[in-house]
């Protein structure tokens, strides 16, 4: 047994991703004097600390109040590429919840070994999702993560075969709860118990489980041979229009949007906007053919303010440098067979 703090019982790995029920997860094993390590993962989808779309919420507050470690990893291309070829299927929208917690334990267990950690604990709850907490899911997971023995879920550990480290005495089997379903009346009672305040709704900022955003995506998976992090980037932000198999356009909505845009723009890209009205920053993704220029600079004279004007000047930015061009907005029934939605 390997503690780096010698006054702890343990050392364990957690899966943390800000949410009420890992942190609970946490708290009860800091609760039995157990060294807690928590890894909050990041991908191309949401998980950012740096925006509020974030898969949970920034991790350090808790653990500075409570006393724990957090790591922060990317999961980076390994899970971009289960969101393209998951092996265990799709849930409501484009998410893959199976094969994201396996991919999740897998690293998680390498950390394991490598800190000498004892056990790996997560926020999972039995019966509260249909997808991916059932026991047979539960019991798929272990096995394809290669944990068995070594994976304890606390909030339903009284439901759940004995883990080693309870076998062991390292763990008090009866300190854990026996919660199951997807009634949160429990959790909110140790919330209370421990103090714990903050925390982010749940589900909350995983990008695959929005409807809009899963439109966006199957359509780019269904027009690319190779996703990049560029395109998934651009996911984020405005109105989706789809001039061929190879080309978009996209919109900004807001302010928001725009400067997103802007910061997702490459050199590749033609960015159109008309100065001197109100307007979108639109960027042109794809073959800048004559005809997908005007189709996109009508598109975006639509969603300015000049879009009952009978012509619009847009100025294009790419990299043949800069230009204008004249052209009257697009009618709403032109946009209709174009939009990605």
């Amino acid at each position: 047994m390997h503690s780096r703090n010698g006054n702890k019982r343990g050392h364990c790995i957690a899966l943390f991703s800000g949410g009420l029920d890992s942190a609970l997860a946490i708290l009860l094993m800091l609760r039995q004097n157990i060294e807690v390590t928590a890894l909050t993962f990041m991908t191309h989808f949401g998980c950012d600390l740096g925006d509020r779309s974030s898969c949970g919420s920034n991790p350090y507050p808790a653990a500075e109040k409570f006393g724990f470690n957090v790591k922060l990893m990317h999961l980076g291309q390994k899970f971009v590429d289960i969101v393209v070829n998951p092996k265990y299927g799709r849930g409501k929208n484009m998410n893959v919840c199976i094969d994201c917690r396996i991919l999740m334990l897998r690293e998680a267990r390498e950390l394991m070994e490598m800190v000498n950690a004892d056990f790996i604990i997560t926020g999972e709850v039995l019966g509260q999702r249909p997808m991916s907490q059932t026991k047979d899911k539960l019991n798929l997971v272990l096995k394809q993560a290669n944990l068995k023995g070594k994976l304890l879920r606390p909030l339903s550990g009284k439901l759940l075969p004995p883990t080693e480290p309870e076998l062991s005495g390292l763990v008090d089997r009866e300190q854990l709860e026996g919660i199951s379903g997807r009634g949160r009346k429990r959790q909110l009672e140790l919330a209370t118990e421990f103090g714990l305040k903050d925390y982010s709704s749940p589900a909350s900022g995983c990008l695959l489980t929005d409807a809009a955003y899963s439109v966006r995506l199957r359509d780019l998976l269904a027009h690319s041979e190779r996703v990049t992090f560029d395109d998934l980037n651009l996911l984020k932000a405005g109105r989706h229009f789809r001039l061929d198999k190879d080309t978009k356009v996209i919109v900004g909505r807001n302010e928001q949007d725009n400067q997103l845009l802007l910061s997702y723009k490459q050199p590749y890209h033609v960015q159109l906007e008309a100065l001197n009205v109100g307007s979108p920053i639109t960027l042109l993704v794809g073959n800048a053919t004559d005809e997908n220029i005007k189709k996109a600079a009508m598109i975006t004279a639509r969603y300015t303010s000049a879009k009952n004007r009978p012509q619009v000047e847009l100025t294009l930015t790419g990299d043949g440098g800069e230009r204008k061009v004249v052209v009257a907005p697009a009618a709403d029934e032109e946009l209709q067979p174009l939009a990605v939605r």
